[in-house]
């Protein structure tokens, strides 16, 4: 396959600058309105924040104790909306949180809190557990003080893929969108109303001017870069959140076991994610280059295997059993310095003469996010009627899903094929999670993929089929975007998959035009990127031979 950029039009309805799930929402919306938008990203597509998050689209519950009800509310609706547009992608999660006498909240204060968050979801969100109850469904956990426990609902997502879903499928009906293009500046006339933006090819310096009215910050940690704060003293403050991600096998299961870390009062949580076991998450100031990428220190892990000693106080885990570890940088809009755990996590939206600034919120909330950003350009958008949803797009969501299933997709006992998907092949729910990561373009998958392509990569959920399709459709430039985003096994596999690379480059170098010298440098720098910020702290990646 030629590598080629992907051509850019000297004029557009909106430009969006950022490709996390903030930008990719706003990307979204605006091909949904019948627009023509452009979105760049300087680096790759969910480099930042929206691949290192803790993967949970949730309602918020702790915000309910801080008088945030109606964050909780609107954050609850849109897990519901996500639950029904994505299936698939955005799944149902179920939590379980011990409570212990003397130590975090009480059962009356959770009773109340979940009751709450229930009838802000239309329907019961939670359950009461007794001790022993408890002491069956957590394994090891800690019995000192145990009262009893609150279960309640909440999702899970493979953050990268949601921002993925959303720009190709914005593709697909019109959009274009281009990753490692750098926005250098805005373009404005004699009255200070926005006419373009200047663009950059990071690797190829090559650079040009685009036209639009309409530029939308949604740059995250960067967004003061393009937009100084227009509110004196009110500033993003970087959070580092991290992760440890260990082998499921360690401790099986299929809940989240959410418990109050005994150094701070924070909730800490222990859960499932594609077989493996993940372990966040921390929020402390991220003092480092934010243009550079995050990394989990010595004492954020000291301090995540403390609380897990804590509550699991007889599970044989050790930071020698670490796999990987994500670290991403939550941009917190912040007037003064309190706890980074109390920051409020509500967005904000600046607007100065067609340039549109939205940071803040919460991966949950994407779309009200990309909502107001869209209201606050209203003026300078041109009025063109609504298209109707595409895929995964809205309302038409289910629909959509179904008419792609007829057209060969196996699931729920359909015995039409796919070249690549034949009956028995997959199960509905492989064959749904698919979809629910891919949308139409499965049929892309299935059309360049043999029947042996849809089985597992080493020990992950991962099909080879995915990392075809990904080398071959989804902008690759380097294969850290591949391994780490477009799919995850860079997470999931020992060493980041280093041991498995002579197979990744036999599977996919069909899919890329990559001479042996391009394959080595692109192994040698994955390798670095791997160990710097992904790999378990304090271990060294061990290079295969």
């Amino acid at each position: 396959m030629k590598e080629d950029r992907i051509s850019i039009e000297k004029r557009y309805d909106l430009v969006i600058v950022g490709g996390g799930v903030t930008g990719a929402g706003v990307f979204h919306a605006a091909v949904q309105r019948g627009l023509c938008p452009l979105l760049v990203e300087a680096n790759d597509f969910a480099w930042g924040t929206s691949s290192r998050s803790s993967k949970m689209v949730h309602g918020g519950l702790r915000y309910l104790k801080e008088g945030k009800f109606l964050l909780t509310r609107a954050a609850v609706r849109e897990r519901q909306r996500l639950l029904s547009v994505y299936p698939g992608l955005v799944d149902p999660l179920n939590f379980i949180m011990p409570l212990y006498d003397g130590h975090g909240p009480s059962m009356g204060a959770m009773k109340f809190g979940l009751s709450l968050y229930s009838l802000m979801a239309g329907e019961k969100q939670h359950e009461i557990f007794s001790r022993a109850q408890i002491l069956g469904q957590v394994p090891k956990v800690c019995q000192t003080s145990l009262l009893s426990g609150v279960g309640f609902k909440d999702a899970q997502v493979d953050d990268a893929r949601l921002v993925l879903r959303l720009i190709f499928d914005g593709c697909d009906q019109g959009g274009v969108a281009q990753n490692y293009t750098r926005a250098t500046a805005i373009g404005r006339n004699a009255k200070g109303d926005v006419t373009g933006v200047h663009l950059k090819d990071t690797r190829t310096g090559q650079g040009r001017l685009v036209k639009t009215p309409v530029v939308i910050n949604a740059t995250g940690a960067f967004a003061e870069t393009l937009h100084p704060s227009p509110v004196k003293g009110f500033h993003i403050r970087p959070l580092r959140g991290s992760h440890l991600i260990f082998p499921g096998k360690l401790y099986p299961m299929d809940r989240v076991i959410s418990f109050i870390h005994p150094q701070d009062n924070r909730a800490v949580f222990l859960f499932p994610w594609e077989g493996c076991l993940v372990l966040g998450t921390t929020d402390v100031d991220h003092k480092g280059d934010v243009s550079k990428e995050p990394c989990i220190t010595k004492e954020e892990a000291d301090y995540l295997m403390e609380g897990l000693a804590h509550i699991l106080p007889d599970l044989k885990v050790s930071l020698a059993d670490c796999i990987a570890s994500i670290a991403g940088v939550r941009p917190i809009l912040s007037k003064k310095k309190v706890a980074a755990s109390k920051e409020s996590r509500e967005h904000v939206v600046w607007k100065e003469g067609g340039l549109i600034t939205v940071t803040g919120g919460k991966l949950t909330t994407f779309q009200l996010l990309a909502r107001d950003a869209m209201k606050a350009a209203q003026k300078y958008l041109p009025r063109y009627p609504k298209n109707k949803p595409g895929p995964g797009g809205g309302a038409g969501a289910e629909s959509t899903l179904k008419s792609g299933l007829k057209k060969g997709i196996e699931y729920g006992g359909s015995t039409e094929s796919v070249p690549g998907l034949g009956p028995g092949r997959l199960s509905p729910k492989a064959i749904l999670r698919l979809w629910g990561r891919y949308g139409a373009r499965v049929l892309d998958m299935a059309a360049i993929c043999c029947e042996e392509d849809f089985t597992p990569i080493g020990t992950t959920q991962t099909l080879w089929a995915e990392l075809c399709h990904g080398a071959r459709h989804e902008q690759i430039r380097h294969l850290s975007d591949l391994l780490l985003r477009r799919v995850r096994i860079g997470l999931f596999l020992p060493h980041g998959g280093m041991d498995m690379i002579a197979e990744i480059q036999a599977r996919i170098g069909p899919h890329l035009a990559w001479d042996d010298a391009r394959w080595a440098r692109e192994k040698k720098a994955y390798e670095r990127v791997w160990q710097d910020a992904y790999a378990p702290p304090g271990r060294r990646m061990k290079s295969p031979k």
